[in-house]
């Protein structure tokens, strides 16, 4: 098999506070190729953004990470200054899920996908580099871009900001783009346009594709294959069709319910059933301890026992796999037939 675009094995991220430390990202381990989509899913809090960035090397103060990040062959976390800086950019790019702190507000556009250039070829002349955004803002479909180069990040509307953050991010070709929650304030109409263009500037230049999101929509319409975090680890990794369609984690199967949908079933009163919220809220990372991190919330803790609460579950493989892909589920249950039809 070829190396993949990003191999990342047992990554832990933690966090210290006021002498508390916490990991946020608890033993992950990830593997994407070239050309592939793999979406980061889950709730808010559950480490999808903190994974992007401790791929990219971009944690906040206090934070840390330890493990192995492979990127186009580059190790990302024994990396120095100057191999990062080569890195971004032209190995991995991210999309941020605001665009308009993503832009500086004293740049124009063009100033931002020329700087991007020339920071990764000094040779470049400023002429060419401005050339080659009015290239990339064509390509992303921005209207008369020799015009819109000298525009600033608030002329723009937030459709068009996402459209030159994607510019800036891919001028340089890098083999693996994070996009986090790139659709997000955005309204549907112009949320399926962003989508439809990652695919196609996917497609056409053959990169891998990180996108976190907490919209199984969104994920729906882009993804090859999904990973759920909960907590910070790993609840249930598989193909799309796997994850959609047999989902072996209650968790995978509470956010898929919470999902809304065109064909949900009507109640005998002929009006549509309410979304199914999961109970309770998100588990305290400073709180976790040993056992499954979503006891307290899974309806189906009570036919496991003790065994939920003392023991953590690890991602096992399941038999199930529709897609005959590897399909994992971190769950002391074996099987969900009765969750899964809730799920479809």
């Amino acid at each position: 098999m070829p190396d993949p675009v990003l191999q990342v094995e047992d990554l832990c991220v933690s966090f210290t506070s006021g002498g508390v430390t916490a990991d946020v990202v608890r033993d992950l381990s990830v593997r994407l190729d070239g050309g592939r989509t793999l979406a980061v899913v889950g709730e808010s809090g559950s480490g999808k953004t903190i994974t992007g960035r401790a791929i990219m090397r971009l944690l906040p103060r206090g934070a840390s990470a330890r493990g192995r990040i492979v990127v186009a062959g580059r190790e990302m976390l024994s990396a120095d200054e100057r191999e990062l800086r080569r890195a971004r950019g032209s190995d991995v790019a991210m999309v941020f899920q605001d665009s308009m702190s993503a832009l500086s507000p004293y740049l124009d556009i063009g100033a931002h996908i020329a700087q991007a250039v020339r920071l990764h070829d000094p040779s470049v002349t400023r002429r060419a580099a401005r050339a080659r955004a009015v290239e990339m803002l064509d390509r992303v479909g921005i209207p008369e871009p020799a015009n819109a180069v000298c525009r600033f990040p608030h002329e723009f509307s937030g459709g068009m900001r996402q459209r030159a953050v994607i510019a800036m991010a891919l001028v340089n070709r890098p083999a693996l783009l994070i996009a986090d929650e790139p659709t997000t304030a955005l309204d549907v109409t112009v949320q399926a346009q962003i989508l439809a263009l990652l695919r196609e500037l996917q497609q056409e230049y053959g990169m891998a594709m990180l996108l976190i999101s907490h919209d199984f929509g969104v994920v729906g319409s882009v993804a090859d294959d999904v990973l759920v975090l909960y907590a910070g680890r790993q609840a249930e990794y598989g193909s799309l069709r796997d994850i959609f369609d047999q989902p072996a984690h209650p968790y995978t199967v509470g956010l898929r319910a919470a999902t809304p949908r065109l064909d949900a079933r009507l109640d005998t009163g002929g009006e549509r059933t309410r979304l199914r919220a999961i109970p309770g809220a998100p588990t305290s990372l400073r709180d976790a301890g040993p056992g499954c991190a979503f006891a307290p919330r899974c309806g189906l803790a009570d036919q496991v026992g003790e065994r939920c609460v003392v023991e953590t579950p690890l991602p096992t493989v399941r038999p199930t796999s529709e897609s005959g892909g590897l399909h994992l589920a971190a769950c002391h249950l074996d099987r969900l037939p009765a969750l899964q039809e809730v799920a479809r």
